[in-house]
């Protein structure tokens, strides 16, 4: 089970058969943020990612760590993980991107010399310039709205 840093639980009931965001649990804000801000992510190793909030123009001071355990977003240093209950956007965003959260959850390969591997920079960027992972959600993600690809919905109606 996840216990949430103000002592509540997160949904863990059938982790194994329940996507991450499943087991989350979040409000649709967090959400919709999680899917439209512009994120940056690089992996760290032992189920650690550097969440980076590109959204904010400065974007250092917005920087924040999200572990992984079994597959899903467990803890965040984020304020909002430690004051607010439910999981935050950092964690929802690493959670539904599903190359960054298979990137962190991948065993690091050890050195004959006993040190491991160190992971380069993860980027979720797209080859195919039509396409994009948000195609597959209603709402869009910050590239794809910053843009014009997309509009938020209910906007252009």
């Amino acid at each position: 089970m996840l216990r949430h840093a103000s002592g509540g639980l997160l949904r863990c009931q059938n982790a194994m058969s329940k996507s991450a965001l499943e087991v989350l649990e979040s409000d649709e804000q967090v959400e919709k943020r999680a899917q439209w801000e512009a994120f940056e992510f690089t992996v760290l190793g032992d189920g650690d990612v550097e969440v980076l909030n590109g959204s904010h123009e400065d974007a250092d001071d917005h920087t924040y760590t999200v572990h992984v355990e079994g597959s899903v977003p467990s803890d965040c240093t984020c304020p909002a993980w430690e004051y607010q209950p439910g999981a935050c956007k950092h964690m929802v965003a690493v959670a539904i991107r599903e190359p960054v959260l298979e990137a962190a959850n991948r065993e690091l390969p050890v050195r004959a010399d006993g040190g491991t591997v160190t992971l380069e920079s993860f980027t979720t960027e797209d080859t195919d310039e039509d396409v994009c992972w948000c195609d597959d959600h209603s709402m869009p993600c910050f590239d794809c709205y910053n843009d014009g690809r997309r509009d938020l919905p209910g906007e252009g109606e």
